[in-house]
């Protein structure tokens, strides 16, 4: 689970058998927003290094110290500080900012509504599992880009779990961001996560809260192209 390498290729639909990233090439992992039509305008990127790439699943890590861009208010104001209320129909932009404290790995599995994120305390101490629902990934030459489906689920180690956001996942209904066909397929999502949790299944069981980075592997960089819009892009 070690390697090192640089920026990564290889064009494919997330979970399509084919080109593969190696350990230790570097890609970005995307977000866009929830704007109408086919796609909207990415809105959160971070540069990660590869750690495992198989047809069963994607393993990446972001570093301590990454910079990547995240939504602010058009004022600057970080999201979270908005009301509820008015937090998805204010006006939005984004920055370059630092990822402060430890890192994150990211592991996904094709075609999965959802990733599953480690967090460690400072000095390795594992915290938790997160799983983010979201759409299952599109990969395209320099990474993956999904969607975020706002409800989400933290998991414990002593196996334990609790859902997260449900009320802004509840806004973003109100606020038309979400119809009600697609909030009932992100709350059977969810119910899916969660027997998989009940189960403790992949990727719970797997140890990956034992996992370490190889120390030669350095932070990757965000590049001036990081919102380009890949012409080969697979959906």
């Amino acid at each position: 689970m070690t390697g090192t390498g640089g920026r990564g290729g290889g064009v494919a639909h997330d979970g399509a058998r084919g080109t593969h990233w190696s350990p230790g090439e570097q890609i970005l992992w995307r977000y866009r927003d929830h704007a109408p039509g086919p796609k909207g305008r990415v809105h959160i990127c971070r540069p990660v290094t590869v750690v495992q790439d198989t047809d069963d699943l994607l393993a990446v890590w972001m570093a301590p110290g990454t910079e990547c861009v995240k939504p602010v208010l058009a004022d600057g104001t970080p999201v979270h500080a908005e009301p509820l209320a008015t937090r998805y129909t204010a006006p939005r932009t984004t920055v370059r900012s630092r990822w402060f404290g430890a890192g994150v790995l990211k592991l996904a599995r094709p075609g999965d509504p959802w990733s599953v994120w480690l967090f460690w305390e400072h000095g390795w101490r594992f915290k938790s599992w997160y799983v983010n629902l979201e759409e299952p990934r599109s990969r395209w030459s320099g990474g993956v880009d999904s969607e975020d489906h706002f409800l989400d689920i933290s998991v414990y180690p002593d196996r334990t779990w609790k859902w997260r956001d449900e009320d802004e996942f509840a806004q973003a209904q109100r606020a038309g961001l979400m119809d009600r066909e697609q909030a009932l397929r992100v709350q059977a999502a969810g119910r899916a996560a969660v027997d998989v949790i009940k189960a403790w299944g992949t990727p719970f069981r797997d140890g990956w809260q034992d996992w370490r980075p190889d120390p030669a592997w350095g932070v990757p960089v965000l590049p001036r192209d990081w919102d380009r819009t890949p012409a080969h892009m697979t959906s």
